[in-house]
């Protein structure tokens, strides 16, 4: 989609996301304290869950399933139940998605993000796995990327109830928004030089990635005031996450950096990037994908340039249907490519 960046520091919203996004915004403010701590029971509080449920739900199953008790790692399973499966071989795709929020905030039973991982099982289909990531100040980095690690090992495994014998750990997608994508990222980075016995992650689904830099670029100077993504937020939930000492330089954060991993010659999956026109932190995701471009890797930078940060919470918003649309036609893309490069194998081996 063509860039058609705009003047104005604030979009045109309709009224309900309008409120829900400022009210998020004032509640962030309110949890977040002074001394760098959370009031984690206002948070957990004012934190709308949705229960997992057996009986589907416009075409949904939902289960909860732990990883390790010991430091609450679990994750959502989400089951379409009447849908037919989009693989050749009659199977479905895995999308292991992490969610947003900073690093400090939600779960994968936070209302928003259930619903979020309720339609892409729904509209792409797939089998979705929403993960239950270890929270900062509490827990700062790496827990996070630990946890994500740790689940996708746990999946590896494939021994426990309710995973359905149509999902095809071969045609794994990592999946997150703003901080969750950031997860992603460094995921990938890891699994590229790991190798699973079943999984198998052969794309990346990166929508609005959370990623910054002691230098404030122009977008997060021209848009820093704005609900979600405010730079006081954002600089205050980094100082949360980075170890004791460091900076937004840090790997963590600024991924295209001189301290970010580097990625040229190792395996990392496809990507779809998602920017929105109102986000501060669009000038930061559209470096990420030039970067992986200088990589040597496979990207696709989408832009809908009115949507803001968060846009994904709000069904009823028109960029909400077209990244589900995006995110469809990406995993079905990736996974004919990956079904055509093993006919071709086979082929070679026959």
């Amino acid at each position: 989609m063509s860039r058609e960046k705009s003047t104005a520091s604030q979009p045109v919203l309709p009224w309900k996301p309008k409120i829900v996004l400022s009210l998020l915004s004032v509640l962030t403010d309110i949890l977040q304290r002074p001394n760098g701590t959370i009031n984690r029971r206002l948070h957990d509080f004012v934190d709308l869950k949705a229960k997992a449920r057996d009986k589907p739900v416009n075409g949904v199953r939902t289960s909860d399933l732990t990883v390790d008790a010991t430091r609450n790692l679990w994750f959502r399973l989400y089951i379409p139940t009447d849908t037919t499966p989009t693989g050749g071989d009659g199977t479905l795709p895995v999308i292991v998605y992490f969610h947003g929020g900073g690093f400090a905030f939600f779960s994968p039973n936070s209302i928003f993000y259930h619903d979020v991982c309720h339609r892409f099982a729904r509209k792409i289909p797939a089998v979705v796995i929403s993960v239950n990531y270890r929270l900062s100040p509490e827990h700062r980095f790496p827990s996070p990327y630990e946890d994500g690690f740790d689940t996708l090992k746990f999946l590896d495994e494939a021994k426990f109830p309710n995973f359905p014998a149509y999902a095809d750990l071969s045609k794994c997608f990592l999946a997150g928004d703003s901080a969750g994508a950031n997860l992603a990222h460094h995921l990938a980075c890891r699994i590229g030089k790991t190798e699973f016995r079943n999984v198998r992650v052969i794309g990346q689904i990166s929508v609005q990635p959370f990623f910054g830099g002691e230098e404030r670029t122009a977008s997060e100077i021209r848009l820093g005031k704005g609900q979600m993504v405010a730079i006081p937020r954002t600089d205050w939930v980094w100082r949360a996450f980075v170890p004791e000492g460091e900076n937004r330089d840090h790997e963590a954060v600024n991924v295209t950096g001189p301290r970010g991993v580097d990625i040229r010659g190792m395996k990392y999956p496809e990507t779809m990037v998602v920017v929105g026109g109102f986000d501060p932190l669009q000038d930061r995701q559209r470096e990420f994908c030039e970067w992986l471009r200088r990589s040597g890797k496979e990207v696709k930078l989408i832009e809908y340039p009115n949507a803001v940060h968060a846009f994904y919470f709000f069904p009823e918003l028109p960029e909400a249907s077209l990244l589900m649309e995006a995110a469809r036609d990406f995993v079905l893309m990736v996974s004919d490519e990956v079904r055509v490069e093993g006919d071709q194998i086979k082929n070679l081996i026959g």
